[in-house]
């Protein structure tokens, strides 16, 4: 088994859209999960989830891979985009619908 950063790493670099989250798309377990899921399916997006309660070693590591302290935290093309706040402006001046409109998964 590898360690927590190289597997993140790894997840974050070959998935277009990724959101590292509490629960799953159908069972957020928060209500910033709920929020960055429903955004995400607002948009259309073709995204990959990563549930960090089913992981403690994953819920630390992402933490420190992004150097932010809460979960949940969004990846799109490999890049950190932020939390659910920071989506929702995004969201709220269109400037998420484009990033997600440029990933080829969108498609």
């Amino acid at each position: 088994m590898t360690d927590p950063q190289t597997r993140i790493d790894a997840l974050v670099k070959t998935n277009d859209i990724l959101l590292f989250m509490k629960g799953t798309p159908l069972f957020p377990q928060c209500g910033f999960s709920s929020r960055a899921i429903s955004i995400l399916d607002h948009l259309g997006a073709r995204y990959e989830t990563v549930d960090v309660l089913a992981d403690p070693e994953v819920r630390q590591g992402i933490k420190a891979y992004s150097d932010w302290p809460t979960v949940p935290q969004l990846y799109i093309h490999g890049e950190f985009v932020g939390g659910s706040d920071i989506m929702m402006e995004m969201f709220e001046s269109g400037e998420l619908k484009e990033l997600v409109n440029a990933a080829p998964s969108a498609a």
